[in-house]
């Protein structure tokens, strides 16, 4: 079971990288041990707190040429991880 699915690189997230704080997009089944553990072994930092939260996913409506199309996005939970202080993640560095 993959803990870690991707970084959100969203502009709030991005914006809050400098107070040491970083977005993931995590298993729903995680918890945040295995979340903490995913991220050190990862990143090779040291976490000092977790914040999880499960996001439902939007309703969207797409209009077509057949009529209206109604669906949702699918539902995914986040993870806020702190790292100590001075550490940092470059999600940039390998392109």
């Amino acid at each position: 079971m993959a803990i870690l699915i991707k970084p959100i690189l969203t502009e709030k997230a991005t914006a809050s990288n400098d107070s040491g704080k970083f977005y993931f997009m995590v298993n729903r089944k995680a918890n945040k041990v295995q979340v903490r553990k995913a991220v050190e072994k990862t990143y090779n930092v040291n976490v000092v707190s977790i914040k999880t939260m499960n996001v439902l996913g939007k309703s969207i409506s797409k209009f077509t040429k057949t009529g209206i199309v109604n669906g949702r996005k699918p539902s995914y939970k986040k993870a806020i991880v702190q790292l100590k202080e001075g550490e940092f993640i470059d999600f940039y560095s390998q392109i």
